[in-house]
C-alpha cells in the first residue's frame, strides 16, 4: 500500500511522509473540501484534512465525508466563509455550507481539558467535554483510533503521523490512542466505532484495545441512548453487520444492549446461530441498495437482527414483546418500533400466494418493505421464493390502483 515506513524517532515528532510516500491525490479530494482548505491557508491559518477522510483516501476508498482541521477560531472561519455556520454551544463547529446540502465540517485543533484522574474519576458520568482549543498535535492525540489521526496538509501535500496510524493501516489493525481503559471510560461508544470500523474495514482489532472492550463492556450502558441507538444502525449501513454483530456479542456489548438476542444467539449454536445467515443476507441487500442510490429503512434492519428470536418467541404478540426489548434499551423511534412489528409479522402473509381475503396487503404502504424483508429471510435460508413472486406480480398488476 505504501512505499514504505518510517519510524518515529521522537514522541513529539509527527513522521511526515512527503507526496511520493502515499497515495493521496487532490483529484480525489472533494473540490469544495479543497477550497475551504486552501482558502484557509491563504490566510495564513493551519488547515488540513483530516478524520476518516484521509483514512479512506490511503486505503484507496471514496470517503464519505470530508473533515477540515484547522488553526483558525471558528469566528475566523466564519468571517473567511459567507456560507458558514456555527452550531454547537460548548465547542462551537463551522459547518461551510455549499450546493446540494453538502457540508465541509470544520474545526478548531482541539485538546483533552481533563487530567487522566479526572476522567477516571468521572468516566461512570458518560463522556466528558473536551472543549479547550489545542494544537495538532493535541487535535491527534485526542482521537479515538490511530486510523483515524492522520492529517493531509495541503501545503505540500503530504501526511502528518502523530499516532502511528499510517503504520496499522499497513497492518489492518485498529489500535486505541493512548490507553483503551482510560479512553473507553472517558467514551463508552469507542467501543462500538472500534467494532464499525474493524468490520467495514476488514481489519482486526489490536490486543490491548479488544481486551480493554471485554473488560469494560458495561459501561456501555452509562452512555446517552440517542449516541448508542444511533451507532447500532450504522453497523449495518456498510454492508458488513454480520461481522459487526458478531463481534459486539463476542465482546459482551450486545449482551449489555440486547440481552434477550445476545442470549438467544447462545442457545442457537452461538458462531453457528442463524441469526448471522440472515444479517449476511441482509448485507447483500444493503449494498444492492447502496449501488441503486437508496437507504434501507431501519425497521427493516432491525426486524432481520430480529428475526430468530421472534421465532423462537412464538405465540400471539411476538413482534411486540421481541421489539420492546429494542425499544427499552435503545429507545428506537416509535415508526422504527412498528415497521419491524409489521414485517416480522408478515412471515404468515406471505407463506402462500396471495388469495381474495389478503389482495388489500399489497395497499400497505409498508408492503415492499415486507416483500423484500420476507426475500432476504428465504434467500438467506435457501428458501422458494414462489409465493413472493406471486404477490410481487400482484402487485405490479395492481398495486398502484386506487
Amino acid at each position: 500500500m505504501f512505499s514504505f515506513l518510517k519510524k518515529r524517532k521522537k514522541a513529539d515528532v509527527p513522521v511526515v511522509y512527503a507526496r511520493p510516500e502515499h497515495c493521496i491525490s487532490r483529484k480525489n479530494i472533494d473540490p469544495d473540501a479543497l477550497k475551504v482548505l486552501y482558502r484557509l491557508s491563504s490566510l495564513g491559518f493551519t488547515a488540513y484534512l483530516v478524520g476518516g477522510g484521509v483514512r479512506d483516501l490511503l486505503m484507496g476508498r471514496k470517503p464519505k465525508d470530508f473533515d477540515v482541521g484547522t488553526s483558525a477560531k471558528p469566528n475566523d472561519v466564519k468571517k473567511a466563509f459567507r456560507n458558514c455556520f456555527l452550531i454547537g454551544r460548548r465547542f462551537r463547529l463551522a459547518h461551510v455550507r455549499f450546493e446540494g446540502g453538502k457540508v465541509i465540517e470544520t474545526a478548531t485543533f482541539r485538546q483533552n481539558s481533563q487530567t487522566v484522574g479526572e476522567i477516571i474519576e468521572h468516566a461512570a458520568e458518560g463522556p466528558m467535554e473536551d472543549n479547550t482549543f489545542g494544537t495538532p498535535e493535541t487535535d491527534a492525540y485526542r482521537r479515538d483510533f490511530t486510523v483515524n489521526g492522520l492529517f493531509y496538509n495541503i501545503e505540500d501535500f503530504s501526511v502528518i503521523d502523530w499516532v502511528g496510524g499510517m503504520k496499522d493501516i499497513e497492518g489492518k489493525v485498529i489500535r486505541s490512542i493512548g490507553d483503551p481503559n482510560i479512553r473507553f471510560r472517558e467514551d463508552p461508544v469507542r467501543m462500538m466505532r472500534a467494532v464499525k470500523f474493524a468490520a467495514r474495514l476488514g481489519f482486526t482489532i489490536e490486543r490491548k484495545t479488544l481486551a480493554a472492550m471485554k473488560r469494560h463492556h458495561a459501561c456501555i450502558l452509562t452512555a446517552a441512548v440517542p449516541r448508542v441507538c444511533e451507532e447500532v444502525f450504522r453497523l449495518f449501513t456498510y454492508g458488513h453487520s454480520a461481522e459487526a454483530f458478531r463481534m459486539m456479542w463476542e465482546c459482551k456489548l450486545l449482551g449489555d444492549l440486547l440481552p434477550e438476542l445476545s442470549a438467544y444467539i447462545d442457545r442457537s449454536g452461538g458462531r453457528k446461530s442463524v441469526v448471522w445467515k440472515h444479517l449476511a443476507g441482509l448485507d447483500k441487500y444493503e449494498l444492492m441498495m447502496s449501488e441503486k442510490g437508496f437507504e434501507v429503512p431501519n425497521g427493516l434492519r432491525a426486524a432481520v437482527l430480529m428475526t430468530g428470536l421472534y421465532r423462537a418467541e412464538g405465540g400471539e404478540g411476538a413482534g411486540r414483546r421481541v421489539m420492546q426489548t429494542m425499544m427499552q434499551t435503545l429507545k428506537i423511534p416509535k415508526a422504527t418500533y412498528f415497521t419491524a412489528v409489521l414485517l416480522l409479522e408478515s412471515a404468515g402473509r406471505f407463506a402462500s400466494p396471495p388469495t381474495r381475503g389478503k389482495m388489500r396487503f399489497i395497499h400497505n404502504r409498508d408492503f415492499l418493505d415486507a416483500l423484500d424483508y420476507n426475500r432476504i429471510i428465504r434467500r438467506a435460508e435457501g428458501g422458494d421464493e414462489k409465493a413472493l413472486n406471486a404477490w410481487a406480480d400482484l402487485y405490479e398488476e395492481k398495486g398502484n390502483e386506487k
